[in-house]
């Protein structure tokens, strides 16, 4: 996504399976199970929502990662009697076949002839008039657990609707692809933008019912106000599991490295470097027409569904290919010696760096550009935002709802 990102429909499947645990909290619909297996999305529970919404006005902020299986919740609902009277939609629309940070429109769902307000075109929050004559809204959608994937920012918005206009919000949980860590600098308020709207790192370490309930906690959401909330957990999850998804999570993620990378490779949307996009590996190299050497990975950018005109289009690029592991860093956790390595590389240093200020916005704050125009290494640029992120820490682990980590 160039500036703001997507999600598409998503059956998770797991990698490790431990038992779950969390703290007792009143907000939480139910105590997730402690037996082990695999984990259990919080939209398979039924049995703990349908009571919630059974007889009531219903509204969902979801895309196509709002599936049990293979079938949308909103068709598991209908069939089941909830009477569903409006559809949100998000960055790349209800059914996510947008471009990352294309203007959605509002418009009818032809399957159920629902209505589809779009929270991504001219508004990001829905009105009082959206929200007139619900009872409840509910939010489900795949996180990937970085800052700047614009879910996050609608669930900030949405949590401010309904505070505003008395509404009860559900959040169905779901697990989190880079929950198993916690890391980058943390958003200064002079940066909020909808890539970041809330005062957290780029990895955030939270599932979405986790970031709910901290933004509720610490009174992040307009006027310090708070909403109706109930999560509903998922089950048999916790945040040391490394989850890896069965159908690509946006358009430009289309597998576990490229969801790992994200909270890396995503910086160079604010530079003039390719993540990739208009090729079949996007977020696992990166390159610029201005970063030639010896030995480099070429690729040309190509206009294509989900990538429709990419940056360098039709010309060749000069780079990596992250799917070689030799040319990764840290493990596959969050790095900025990706920055660093290309900034060294580039020929026209003064225009590596969009002038928009993006990546400043992306980083959640300008310290980090300067570091890496100084000549700063990663130790250095990681000390530098060190103190903020160990406050965050702490203020995070009140808000867990399975074990964590560490």
């Amino acid at each position: 996504m160039r500036g703001k990102l997507f999600i598409c429909a998503t059956c998770l499947l797991f990698i490790a399976s431990c038992s779950g645990q969390q703290t007792h909290n009143p907000l939480v619909s139910n105590d997730p199970t402690k037996t082990t297996g695999k984990p259990v999305v919080g939209a398979a529970r039924l049995d703990q929502l349908i009571p919630l919404i059974k007889g009531k006005n219903i509204a969902l902020l979801v895309n196509q990662t709002a599936v049990l299986g293979s079938t949308h919740l909103i068709d598991t609902l209908l069939s089941s009697g909830i009477k569903i009277k409006k559809i949100f939609a998000p960055e790349h629309g209800f059914r996510g076949n947008a471009d990352a940070g294309e203007h959605v429109n509002d418009s009818m769902d032809l399957k159920t002839v629902i209505a589809v307000v779009s929270l991504y075109g001219k508004k990001s929050k829905p009105s009082k008039e959206d929200l007139e004559g619900i009872d409840i809204v509910i939010f489900d959608i795949q996180d990937v657990g970085a800052r700047f994937y614009t879910f996050i920012s609608s669930l900030h918005y949405l949590m401010e609707a309904c505070a505003e206009n008395n509404k009860e919000l559900i959040v169905l949980d779901r697990p989190n692809p880079n929950g198993w860590y916690v890391d980058g600098p943390v958003l200064k308020k002079e940066f909020q933008s909808f890539v970041g709207v809330d005062p957290v790192p780029v990895v955030h370490g939270l599932t979405v019912g986790e970031y709910s309930q901290m933004a509720n906690g610490e009174k992040w959401l307009r006027n310090g106000l708070q909403c109706n909330l109930k999560v509903i957990t998922c089950q048999n999850y916790e945040h040391k599991m490394k989850t890896e998804l069965s159908v690509k999570p946006s358009p430009n993620l289309p597998n576990a490295l490229a969801v790992m990378l994200y909270p890396s490779i995503c910086f160079f949307e604010g530079t003039n470097v390719s993540v990739g996009r208009g090729t079949d590996s996007p977020f696992q190299i990166i390159g610029s027409p201005k970063t030639k050497f010896d030995g480099a990975y070429e690729f040309i950018p190509q206009s294509k569904p989900g990538a429709k005109n990419p940056p360098f289009v039709n010309e060749k690029c000069y780079g990596f290919n992250l799917s070689n592991p030799k040319n990764r860093h840290n493990s596959g956790q969050f790095n900025f010696q990706y920055v660093i390595d290309m900034y060294k590389l580039y020929s026209d240093k003064s225009n590596f760096f969009l002038k928009t200020g993006f990546f400043d916005k992306l980083c959640g704050t300008d310290e980090i550009r300067k570091l890496v125009e100084e000549g700063k290494d990663e130790k250095e640029i990681r000390a530098s935002y060190q103190k903020e992120l160990d406050a965050y820490k702490l203020k995070r682990k009140k808000y867990l709802l399975y074990k964590d980590f560490e």
